[in-house]
């Protein structure tokens, strides 16, 4: 079962904001009433345990914070084409190994990839322009991170300093 929550933005599009399903593999519909999708909604995943694929509508252009946070099982996510933001906290403790992270995102908030202990590679299409401090706090210092080269970077990308 896989049931999904929305509300209408002042742009007349739609916000996914809540989620109730059981399924391993999740596919977030592009249009809901007629109009496009194009936002996640902070928390919308949160704890899902279950979840070990999303597919993500290219439509969508936000991911809001916290809404992947605790899948613990999230192996594989396809973030969308159109995607321009990724808030805080986005991907906390997940466990995908590999994220492609589309053109049209320029930075990387703080705490984005929070203990996401699996991960191994973030690929960047784009002109990425600043990955912030603690972006991969308590992530594995040897992730590799490609197409970053000319961003720039924050002091502390694995949170080293935090106690």
């Amino acid at each position: 079962m896989q049931e999904f929550e929305y509300m209408l933005t002042q742009d007349e599009c739609y916000t996914v904001c809540g989620y109730k399903g059981d399924e391993e593999n999740v596919v977030i519909p592009p249009v809901f009433l007629g109009r496009p999708v194009t936002i996640l909604f902070d928390r919308l995943f949160k704890g899902h345990t279950e979840i070990k694929s999303v597919v993500i509508p290219d439509c969508v252009t936000d991911i809001g914070e916290f809404v992947f946070d605790g899948c613990e099982n999230l192996r594989q996510i396809k973030l969308p084409k159109d995607l321009r933001s990724i808030w805080s906290y986005a991907f906390t403790r997940s466990s995908f190994e590999e994220l492609i992270i589309p053109p049209g995102v320029e930075t990387v908030a703080p705490f984005t990839f929070k203990q996401c202990r699996e991960l191994k590679k973030v690929t960047f299409l784009g002109n990425v322009k600043k990955i912030h401090s603690y972006a991969f706090c308590g992530c594995d210092k040897g992730i590799v991170i490609e197409g970053a080269e000319h961003a720039v970077l924050g002091e502390d990308l694995f949170g080293e300093t935090l106690g």
